[in-house]
């Protein structure tokens, strides 16, 4: 499901079960960041949302809470949303339901240890979920969070100019956009991040959290 850049409407039509986008007339739109949280990484990148008043929200590995709970708690602490990315970034696709679901439910397990807050947005990593496994977590309460635009910052190939294209091309109100909050993604991220809050300030978007 990563082929595009932006999300082909057929693919929306033909899993509508999960969210790819949340439209609106009011010039709203979702950055979401994955992999996290990561050292100096996701805490750079609370800092530049709080440059720009701009809500977000981290679909997180369980792992990396387990790693780094001072991070995860400073994310819910400045009002952002959290996500399950399941606890070791399993693709579903190469693993079994019962697996799948009893690693999302490893992650439930460590977030709940960290906080009180409500954990139920999910997104599949790599974008690839089978239908069984999304059928069972949305049987836990689960909304499958997908996107709209991703905007690669992870593809060491690509420049971060090309990046940044990707991005501003295609944002509209109600976008979804995809950046991660992983080392691999820093190069990117670095450069793309804050040109896009700043786009989206100067063009009247408001950058709100997933509910």
């Amino acid at each position: 499901m990563s082929l595009w850049i932006k999300t082909n409407r057929l693919i929306k039509i033909l899993f509508p079960n999960y969210v790819w986008s949340i439209p609106n007339d009011e010039k709203k739109v979702y950055l979401t960041f994955d992999d996290g949280p990561t050292p100096e990484i996701t805490e750079w990148v609370l800092e530049q949302l709080k440059n720009y008043n701009a809500e977000a929200t981290f679909f997180c590995i369980g792992d990396n809470c387990r790693k780094y709970p001072e991070i995860f708690q400073k994310v819910i602490s400045e009002n952002h949303s959290i996500g399950n990315h399941t606890f070791n970034h399993l693709k579903g696709w190469e693993t079994s339901t019962e697996d799948y679901i009893n690693n999302a439910k490893l992650y439930e397990a460590e977030h709940y240890k960290l906080s009180t807050e409500n954990c139920k947005l999910f997104r599949p990593p790599y974008g690839k979920i089978k239908r069984s496994q999304a059928k069972k977590l949305r049987e836990m309460g689960y909304k499958i969070i997908m996107w709209d635009i991703i905007s690669y910052d992870f593809d060491e190939n690509i420049s971060k100019e090309k990046c940044l294209e990707n991005v501003l091309k295609n944002i509209e109100s109600g976008s979804i956009i995809v950046f991660h909050d992983s080392k691999k993604a820093w190069q990117n991220l670095k450069y793309v991040l804050p040109k896009t809050l700043e786009f989206l300030k100067e063009k009247g978007f408001t950058c709100e959290k997933i509910d």
